[in-house]
């Protein structure tokens, strides 16, 4: 099912119009530059999107490709899969869960919309892209019927304070407001919660190879029963 929201966002007092769609071939050119600018050293480069990956994405679940525009310029992408998982045992990498970006283990009859990369050039941040996002994501959730959206977050401040605190206890500052982290604290902001921190969850050296899990939950189902 296509996916079309259009709207405004705000830069200071000044609205700017915007639009949520599913990405195409005709954006996979852009779709990489935002990756190089959103990826930067020392991040390693072959991990930024390539075309084949791209083709899978639009090909495989359509429903998982996301980007926005704003005024009328590409600023920003999400992308998805459906998996199985069990959240008994939640420890996996980046790479096994996401085939490695291609997506080529995406299984519509799974229970949780995962998250493989989130994406906003660093211009347009203050404008608030990356939360309308994973908004629209949500619905896709909601309107699959799926239990979860989850995904691993990078902790790209850890290796600041890693000569003083676990993964784990500076995964528990970032949720007491003790510290901030680019991106787990801008998850938070998203309305996702910890589940547990990932070892080796990727190659990240701002991280020290560790993701903090986190997921939301679809409110109109009862996973107690």
């Amino acid at each position: 099912m296509a996916y079309r929201s259009e709207f405004f966002v705000f830069d200071g007092d000044k609205p700017v119009p915007a639009v949520i769609r599913n990405y195409t071939k005709e954006d996979f050119d852009q779709l990489i530059d935002i990756q190089a600018e959103c990826f930067p050293p020392p991040f390693p480069s072959d991990l930024w999107w390539n075309r084949e990956q791209l083709e899978n994405h639009v090909k495989l679940f359509p429903e998982g490709a996301l980007c926005i525009e704003a005024d009328g310029v590409l600023a920003g992408s999400l992308t998805g899969l459906i998996v199985d998982f069990d959240p008994s045992h939640p420890q996996h990498t980046w790479e096994e869960i996401t085939d490695s970006g291609y997506i080529r283990n995406h299984k519509p009859q799974g229970n949780t919309l995962y998250i493989v990369d989130i994406s906003v050039r660093p211009g347009f941040r203050n404008l608030g892209l990356g939360k309308l996002l994973m908004q629209s994501m949500y619905q896709t959730v909601i309107n699959l019927g799926l239990d979860r959206l989850l995904g691993g977050g990078r902790m790209p401040g850890y290796h600041k304070c890693a000569h003083e605190l676990s993964a784990e206890d500076y995964l528990q500052q970032l949720i007491e407001g003790k510290k901030k982290d680019p991106v787990i604290t801008f998850l938070l902001r998203c309305g996702r919660t910890p589940l547990c921190v990932a070892e080796n969850y990727l190659e990240d050296e701002e991280s020290l190879n560790y993701g903090a899990l986190m997921e939301w939950k679809n409110p109109f189902k009862d996973m107690r029963l």
